[in-house]
């Protein structure tokens, strides 16, 4: 039911300009599904959607250039509180210990998140290596994953 309303959202603002929540919620009606004006107020903030301007002092919603990186963003925060067993760095290295099967999926989520600093990635089956610029970074990196667990 979510799933839909919010692909339903997001056509809507593709088809045509919509400019308030209220017109969200018409327009979802219009086809059939029933909202309120809290739970579209949700839907925005988790799609990542924005207020662009069309001109003459109006906006229109508009799904943000970050989108992708943010839903990175949840889908690292999700795999790493689900399955990430420990952290630690020595020198540019920080090694992640995982569950066995999603270093890969731990990887992947680092490599989509475009980390300036970070230089690559290499994955096992429980054990990802990061070689970032520096010392510094890499200490700071491994602070910030920990962080991410709690």
């Amino acid at each position: 039911m979510k799933n839909q309303r919010q692909e339903h959202l997001l056509q809507i603002i593709a088809e045509e300009t919509v400019e308030t929540q209220e017109q969200l919620l018409e327009r979802l009606q219009e086809r059939g599904i029933r909202s309120t004006q809290a739970t579209i107020s949700r839907d925005i903030k988790e799609l990542h959607l924005i207020k662009e301007p069309v001109g003459q002092g109006r906006y229109r919603y508009a799904v943000s250039a970050h989108r992708t990186k943010l839903n990175f963003a949840d889908r690292l925060r999700t795999i790493f509180r689900e399955g990430v067993l420990s952290v630690d760095y020595a020198q540019n290295l920080v090694v992640i210990k995982t569950m066995p099967g999603l270093a890969n999926g731990a990887a992947a989520a680092l490599d989509g998140m475009e980390v300036p600093y970070l230089v690559g990635s290499l994955a096992g089956d429980d054990t990802v290596l990061l070689v970032l610029r520096d010392n510094a970074a890499a200490a700071e990196f491994a602070d910030e994953i920990k962080e991410m667990l709690r």
